[in-house]
């Protein structure tokens, strides 16, 4: 009856949600997360398309395709979908994934704790799940290290002026911009202003500044916008900016990798120091200085996330030969100006 059906648990982390495809996906080629992920997006990107698109999704999401590890040091292995292009990393669907492995039995759930090693196109992450009675109560990633790329970056704009941005990697590339640069605030009542400035100032950073990570391949772009507001030493509030216009939900994990790069580079932060990282609606995750490294000669650090997801249902997606749209579409209306350019 159908030509295609891929099973998906429906996962939110604080609100951002990181829908997980766990049965039915079409086989990734490439030796390495790294591979398939740019396999997706330099050579076919119909499930991508198919999975994030409209009528089959909406917005406000991401989804996770599970894939087999490809290192053997690994439990599971998983990329990350969104409206744009694959990524190689995001710290709120990461513990999407592992709530969802844990709570399927994918994985074995060890009570009180689970250590799972994930492959991503980023590197190995390590993921400390807390479980209780068969549910993942909170998950702390030993993410990738990130590193500095550039503090304080002029970036010149019609709207604002002369603007000033990190640039830092936290498993993704991200332009961190202080929201007082564009006169905001980091609240719900702005979340359209700082979406369609953020998608805004990435294009501009396109123009402006590059960047290509030492050892990852294909990892060469500014993901993300993040805009920050440090409400006092300790807390900052966080707004990422995703194409084709909106706010990540969460916190942001990669991102509040990145931020925490920068306060180490600054002398803000060192080894032991945590800080708490609050999204734009509110929802907190810890961020701790693991520990220092470097990155392709870069001094580095390694990062540590701790936050929960939420498994709240399942879904099946199913295509038709003859479904008019299955690569799906997005309307300007709720994606914003940018699903012009999707």
């Amino acid at each position: 009856m159908w030509d295609k059906s891929l099973d998906l648990l429906q996962v939110h982390c604080q609100g951002e949600i990181g829908k997980v495809i766990v049965a039915g996906a079409p086989d990734i080629p490439g030796a390495t997360a790294l591979d398939k992920m740019n396999y997706i997006n330099e050579v076919d990107d119909s499930l991508r398309r198919f999975v994030t698109f409209e009528p089959r999704a909406h917005v406000a999401m991401s989804v996770n395709l599970l894939i087999e590890p490809t290192r053997p040091d690994a439990d599971a292995g998983f990329i990350v979908l969104q409206a744009d292009r694959a990524h190689p990393m995001s710290g709120s669907n990461c513990i999407c994934v592992v709530t969802a492995v844990l709570e399927s039995g994918r994985v074995p759930m060890i009570e009180p704790e689970t250590v799972v090693h994930l492959d991503t196109p980023a590197g190995l992450v390590v993921a400390r799940a807390k479980c209780h009675k068969g549910a993942c109560v909170s998950v702390t990633l030993d993410n990738v290290p990130s590193f500095v790329e550039l503090l304080d970056t002029p970036v010149e704009t019609p709207r604002w002026g002369r603007i000033k941005a990190d640039v830092a990697f936290g498993g993704v590339f991200y332009a961190i911009v202080d929201a007082s640069e564009i006169g905001a605030s980091i609240a719900p009542e702005n979340a359209r202003l700082l979406a369609e400035a953020g998608t805004e100032i990435k294009r501009l950073l396109a123009e402006q500044v590059q960047v290509s990570h030492p050892t990852l391949h294909g990892v060469d772009q500014i993901a993300y916008v993040m805009f920050r507001n440090i409400e006092r030493e300790g807390v900052v509030r966080t707004c990422t900016t995703l194409e084709p216009g909106r706010v990540d939900r969460s916190p942001c994990g990669t991102g509040s990798s990145a931020n925490l790069a920068t306060l180490v580079a600054r002398g803000r932060a060192k080894v032991g120091d945590r800080w708490t990282s609050r999204s734009t609606i509110g929802g907190e995750f810890l961020a701790e200085v693991a520990g220092l490294t470097e990155v392709g000669g870069r001094a580095a650090i390694l990062p540590r996330i701790t936050g929960r997801g939420w498994v709240y249902g399942r879904e099946q997606l199913r295509l038709t030969s003859s479904d008019p749209f299955p690569e799906g579409f997005a309307l300007t209306d709720t994606w914003g100006a940018g699903a012009s350019r999707m």
